[in-house]
């Protein structure tokens, strides 16, 4: 549900362009994406605060949340609620 709004603000926060379009579900984020580093991971919750009206707390973020574009989105998802 919040895969292709996830991935849009990514590409967006991270600079992808076009690459970025070829992410789905399943594509590794960190440690895959060079540009997704400390700061941009930073930006990137930002981002997703900002767009979707919630709170994320620094414990509350792991390696695991960020693995993959799904469990980005799925993260998301729990956050809102759904």
């Amino acid at each position: 549900m919040y895969l292709d709004q996830v991935k849009t603000i990514l590409i967006d926060v991270l600079g992808l362009g076009q690459a970025g379009q070829r992410l789905d579900a399943d594509s590794a984020l960190l440690g895959s994406l060079p540009e997704l580093d400390s700061m941009a991971v930073v930006s990137l919750i930002a981002a997703l605060e900002e767009r979707f009206d919630i709170a994320i707390d620094d414990d509350e973020i792991s390696a695991s949340t960020f693995e993959t574009l799904g469990s980005l989105a799925a993260f998301v998802a729990r956050k809102r609620g759904e």
